[in-house]
């Protein structure tokens, strides 16, 4: 497996995101090589309520920046870690590199393998859902607490819409992907050109956003797609979570819009919780109203706590 690394420099004073880089080595699952995959973890090393922040496609961990220092504030540690093909972490160089199966594996190995992580909240928005609900159904006693945030677990038996099929076709014909502007035009506010440049720094140049061009052609979205059965799989599981599950999905997200009912239909933990529409936001709602989906955050995680 060919891996590139990005250039540290690339890194160098990005608007708003003052935070120490963390990384871990896991299998690369072919071979014996390995990739690096980068986290943040901020806030008190033990005895705190654990956040896990997972972005999603195009972004990195900087789509959370605006939520780390108020859930820090709050008294929580918060990890957020890079899937492999973004940010920092380690980007194998060929499309097949990149399978929704391994990108379950790799997150599971950082976080279960390398970082012995457990009694987590997930925060999961975008493919951070798609990744993040597959560990939590895989491994449930890792996890207190689960928020889904403009996010899914498709199996390919629904159709996806036109919004999807429309980002999907855009996604695989564009000749040069252009991240940080699929970023904001995912936003409803106009994120500023600093911002729209840290979105496009892990990627020097088109051979880093492999993992990134694969992507929206692994959402499952045929009944016979390869990851359709391990997402009915973790389906299964899911019907009988009953650990407090929450969604605060946006109001102005063509792409998920209306799977927040299927999981308040389908998961036990969803009943008598405090499921939330963040107004005026996108399909990156962290970056249009990151301190009210942090607000969200700490309320669920009270309100969720036994005395």
């Amino acid at each position: 497996m060919n891996i590139l690394r990005t250039p540290d420099d690339r890194f160098d004073t990005l608007a708003g995101f003052d935070f120490s880089p963390h990384y871990v080595e896991i299998p690369c699952g072919e071979g014996s090589g390995t990739l690096r995959v980068h986290y943040l973890d901020e806030g008190p090393a033990s005895g705190a309520e654990k956040i896990l922040l997972l972005h999603g496609e195009p972004s990195w961990s900087y789509l959370y920046r605006k939520m780390i220092g108020p859930l820090t504030s709050a008294g929580f540690r918060v990890i957020a870690p890079d899937l492999v093909g973004f940010g920092r972490s380690d980007k194998p160089a060929a499309r097949g590199d990149y399978t929704y199966a391994r990108h379950v594996e790799w997150m599971r190995a950082a976080l279960f393998d390398a970082l012995e992580l457990s009694d987590l909240t997930l925060v999961g928005q975008d493919w951070g859902g798609l990744i993040g609900l597959r560990l939590v159904a895989e491994h449930p006693d890792r996890f207190r607490r689960v928020l889904a945030a403009n996010t899914g677990l498709p199996t390919g038996d629904l159709d996806m819409g036109e919004a999807f099929l429309a980002w999907q076709k855009f996604s695989q014909e564009v000749p040069s992907l252009p991240v940080g502007a699929i970023v904001g035009g995912g936003c409803v506010s106009a994120p500023a050109a600093e911002v729209i440049a840290a979105y496009n720094a892990p990627f020097p140049d088109e051979s880093y956003k492999e993992g990134a061009r694969q992507f929206p052609v692994l959402v499952p979205s045929r009944p016979d797609d390869p990851a359709a059965d391990a997402n009915r799989r973790a389906w299964e599981v899911l019907r009988e979570f009953d650990k407090p599950f929450l969604c605060a999905f946006s109001d102005r997200d063509p792409i998920t819009h209306g799977a927040d009912r299927i999981f308040c239909d389908l998961v036990p933990g969803t009943r008598g919780q405090n499921h939330t529409t963040i107004t005026d936001a996108g399909h990156f709602l962290q970056e249009d109203k990151g301190e009210d989906l942090a607000a969200v955050v700490i309320d669920f995680v009270h309100l969720n706590t036994a005395p």
